[in-house]
This record gives structure tokens, C-alpha cells and sequence, in this order.
């Protein structure tokens, strides 16, 4: 199903991790990707609450949940109780200081975790949600696997990815081509793969190719802001390669014109017990 973290990587997984959480909580990010840090925004967001059928009682684990746009977002406009889960620290703690703020702590609330190894109980929520974070879990298997475990029966999954056709160019192969969930994404017959393996059936499948494509372009707009912010001394970015930043956003913006890349919401479901 596509190479391995080793084969593509060549860095230990726990390494890989750190080095995704370092970068999503950084200055960088913040001024490239803003808050909700993946394509579609929180339209996207959105549509998925609706398509899991969110609501009052409701409880969603929000699995790689950045700073906590989209889990508070969830809260405000559906009224359901959700517990996001990160890997970086730095995150967790600034995601719940932003639900303080915007008054919906006891909706929501984050934790520091891997979505490889939950710590959560079997069968806790009602729906789990994972924004363009799935393809950077070293371990997809796993991943998927935990993913089932916690949910409910009945309950379902809502992805949206990154995803490919052909091969990934070389010039879209190192870290932070990963790092930008280039490197690793997959053929959408992957991701349902993973999702079934782990025994979940899936019910929809979704382009949102646009989505992608503005993220980009807008990605491109802002770096070429950040830099000259930088050059002018308005803005302390240390130890960012904007060259390298601009090689990998140009690859990226010809191969999703090319359709290489596309971006892609998928519901799963899982079974409910039968009597």
C-alpha cells in the first residue's frame, strides 16, 4: 500500500512526531496557515459536523487538533462536547487557553496524545474527526485501528486528506515536504483501505480539490509576505529556509494543477452491535 515511514523517511517514528508538532506550533505556521491549518477552513469543518450528524449530547475526539480551531468551532456550532487530541505540548496548552477565551472550556477541553496509541477507553465517542493530519501518522494502520477502537457502535469517522495520483516527485520526498502532508499522502482507494482494515465500512467519499488548490495559493501570497516582513525586521522568523519554502510550495502548486494532488472527505462507519 505505498511505501513505508522507513523507506521514506529514514528517521524513527517518535523523531517524525516531534518534528511535525515542533513545526505546526511554530511562528511560521501561525503566519502561513493561520488558525484552522487545513484546506477548506472551517467551511470544511463544518461540512463534516453535519455529515456526522453533530449535536447536543454528542461526544467527538478531534485527533491531531492543532490550537483548537476546529474542535472549539465544533462546540459553538453544534453544541457537542469534544476532546481534541495533540502531540505538541505547546499546542495543548495554548488550545485550551483558547477555549477559556472564547467560553466554551467545559465543552471542550485538549489533551497531549498519539493517535497511534490512545489513551482513551473503547467505544467513548460518538465521532472522531482527523483534518489533514492522517497521512503524517507514521503508522497508518495503527492509526485507523485506534480511531475504530474508541468509537461507539454506530458511530462515525470523518477525514479529509491530502491525497495522489502516481508517484510523489522527488522534489516532494524530504521532511518537510512531510511535514506539509505532501510527502506521505495517499490514492483515496488507501485511505478507505485503512479505514476497513480497521473494520469500519466506508459511506462517503468527497472531492474538495479547490480547497486545496486556495490553501496553496494563498500559502505562496503569504510566504513572499513573511519574507520581506523578515528582510525589513517586522517580523522574527529565525532559522526559516524561504527558499527552500518556495521550491516546495511552487512543486506543490504545479502538481495539484497537474492532478497529482487533490484533497478529499471521507466518512467511515462502525457497525452497530447486533441483538
Amino acid at each position: 500500500m505505498g511505501s513505508s515511514t522507513d523507506e521514506t523517511m529514514q528517521l524513527p517514528a517518535d523523531e517524525l512526531k516531534a518534528c511535525c508538532a515542533a513545526v505546526y506550533s511554530s511562528d511560521l505556521a501561525r503566519q502561513l496557515l493561520g488558525d484552522t491549518f487545513h484546506p477548506g477552513g472551517l467551511a470544511l469543518t463544518e461540512r463534516l459536523g453535519k455529515l456526522l450528524d453533530l449535536g447536543p449530547g454528542k461526544r467527538v475526539l478531534d485527533v491531531a487538533a492543532g490550537r483548537g480551531a476546529s474542535a472549539i468551532f465544533l462546540a459553538q456550532q453544534f453544541g457537542c462536547e469534544v476532546i481534541g487530541i495533540e502531540y505538541g505540548n505547546d499546542s495543548v496548552r495554548e488550545a485550551n487557553r483558547a477555549a477559556e477565551v472564547a467560553g466554551i472550556g467545559y465543552l471542550v477541553r485538549f489533551e497531549q496524545g498519539d493517535a497511534e496509541c490512545l489513551t482513551s477507553t473503547d467505544e467513548q465517542f460518538d465521532a472522531v474527526i482527523c483534518e489533514c493530519a492522517f497521512c503524517t501518522f507514521p503508522n497508518k494502520y495503527a492509526a485507523a485501528s485506534e480511531l475504530a477502537r474508541v468509537l461507539r457502535p454506530g458511530g462515525r469517522v470523518g477525514l479529509t486528506d491530502l491525497t495522489r495520483s502516481g508517484e510523489v516527485p522527488p522534489e516532494l520526498q524530504g521532511l518537510l515536504a512531510w511535514i506539509a502532508c505532501i510527502a506521505d499522502a495517499r490514492r483515496v482507494e488507501e485511505y478507505a483501505h485503512y479505514l476497513e482494515h480497521a473494520g469500519l465500512a466506508v459511506d462517503r467519499i468527497e472531492p474538495h480539490n479547490d480547497a486545496l488548490s486556495a490553501m496553496v495559493r494563498d500559502i505562496r501570497t503569504k510566504l513572499f509576505a513573511a519574507e520581506l516582513l523578515v528582510k525589513l525586521k517586522q517580523l522574527h522568523l529565525p532559522s526559516v529556509d524561504f527558499e527552500q519554502a518556495k521550491v516546495l510550495t511552487k512543486s506543490a502548486a504545479a502538481a495539484i494543477e497537474a492532478h497529482q494532488f487533490g484533497y478529499t472527505l471521507i466518512i467511515a462507519r462502525k457497525a452497530t452491535y447486533r441483538t
